[in-house]
């Protein structure tokens, strides 16, 4: 590859980085505002991560679709979907087990987990789980397309 294709694919890459964290800082704040909305209401803390995560991931799929991963195949929508929703229960599991593993280590190490140190187990939770999503939304939901073989690996040029 020469180095204006390697120049021209880390542009890409960079643009595709920076699309997915602008959607994933919405959603983000809807569900930090959810969470804590969902705490003030009685719902305990993995219940309210769990509900909070589910009310974001409307916004993630519709940021990711349509504008972070814009340029990859939109072929097989239900398959996309399901990849989606599979990815993000995952996803979920892993944000709502550490929200209680940290309540559980707040209440015994104060007695009380209180709503700041809920706030930071939730927002750790999702600095955690950003880089595993960005992975597999990258690789598993919004796969680029197969190359075409006989080609150089998608520029459309036929390989030497």
């Amino acid at each position: 590859m020469t180095l204006v294709g390697r120049s021209r694919n880390l542009r890409r890459a960079g643009a595709l980085s920076a699309r997915f964290l602008v959607v994933g800082a919405v959603s983000t704040a809807i569900e930090i505002a959810a969470f804590n909305l969902l705490l003030l209401a009685g719902v305990g803390p993995v219940a309210a991560k769990i509900l909070a995560s589910l009310i974001a991931l409307v916004n993630a799929y519709v940021g990711n679709r349509q504008w972070a991963f814009r340029s990859r195949s939109r072929s097989g929508a239900g398959r996309q979907i399901m990849r989606f929703l599979l990815v993000n229960a995952v996803c979920t599991a892993i944000g709502a087990g550490a929200v209680w593993l940290g309540a559980r280590g707040l209440e015994a190490l104060s007695g009380d987990a209180g709503p700041v140190g809920l706030n930071i187990v939730n927002i750790v939770s999702i600095v955690a789980v950003t880089v595993i999503r960005f992975v597999l939304y990258h690789r598993v939901v919004f796969p680029r397309e197969a190359a075409i073989p006989g080609t150089d690996g998608g520029s459309g040029r036929l390989a030497p």
